[in-house]
């Protein structure tokens, strides 16, 4: 079950011409301003937050390979409605609904016949809603490790290295602090022994597993974060 239509070079923020190390780069960006676990799990922004890093992620699985991003150029080159720059004005950020503003026997984004769009993104390989979200976390996990790598939030082999643990929580900052370097008081009492147990258990899992484990919150702080430090290197 793919996301709604939305021209890909829009979701991306690119032009159509863009190299692929321009649309990894423009990714990285997107999936971090839009990403879900940036709001609480309660939020009412969190639908459409979901449903835009569904189309973000649809759009880089399918610009980021050199054969299906031809056979989508194709396919988007025979339709008319996508302009230049950025391409279609039907983003689901801006909050229109698919086909808004279409003319009566046009397809989405007034393309004649309509665009077909389940042949592209992660299209039919996704049959429900959970499927395509797993598929974008899965797809969005090896690029969030290269950018904690990067930020020195991960170490060459993926594992959270201590300022990981130290944007989480000064909690999880310390408990890896006693296993790490065996400093017995470190970490004092009951509570601070079951944390301990939970951080020994993340030993050896990527970043991106131990990611996934964290609560709403440390999830939230740990995005937060990573935003600011690869947007203040985008700006620099």
């Amino acid at each position: 079950m793919s996301a709604p239509p939305v021209d890909y070079y829009a979701a991306l923020e690119v032009d159509s011409k863009a190299t692929q190390q321009q649309v990894r780069d423009a990714y990285k960006k997107q999936a971090l301003r839009h990403h879900p676990d940036r709001v609480p799990t309660d939020s009412p922004e969190r639908p459409a937050r979901t449903k835009k890093f569904q189309q973000i992620n649809d759009a880089y699985y399918t610009l980021s390979d050199a054969s299906r991003r031809r056979d989508y150029d194709q396919a988007r080159n025979q339709f008319h409605g996508f302009g230049g720059g950025f391409g279609s004005a039907n983003d689901a950020s801006a909050g229109t609904e698919p086909g808004a503003g279409a003319q009566p026997g046009a397809g989405f984004g007034g393309m004649p016949g309509g665009f077909p769009w389940s042949a592209f993104g992660f299209g039919g390989a996704a049959k429900t809603e959970e499927d395509a979200n797993h598929k974008s976390n899965e797809q969005f996990g090896s690029v969030f490790e290269e950018m904690m790598r990067d930020q020195g939030m991960a170490e060459d082999d993926n594992q959270p290295t201590k300022v990981f643990w130290s944007i989480v929580g000064a909690a999880s900052g310390g408990a890896m602090g006693f296993i790490v370097a065996n400093l017995p008081g470190a970490v004092a009492g009951a509570v601070a022994g079951n944390r301990v147990g939970a951080v020994r258990d993340k030993r050896g899992k990527s970043v991106y597993s131990v990611y996934q484990e964290l609560g709403a919150g440390e999830r939230m702080r740990l995005l937060s974060e990573l935003a600011s430090k690869v947007f203040a290197h985008a700006i620099s």
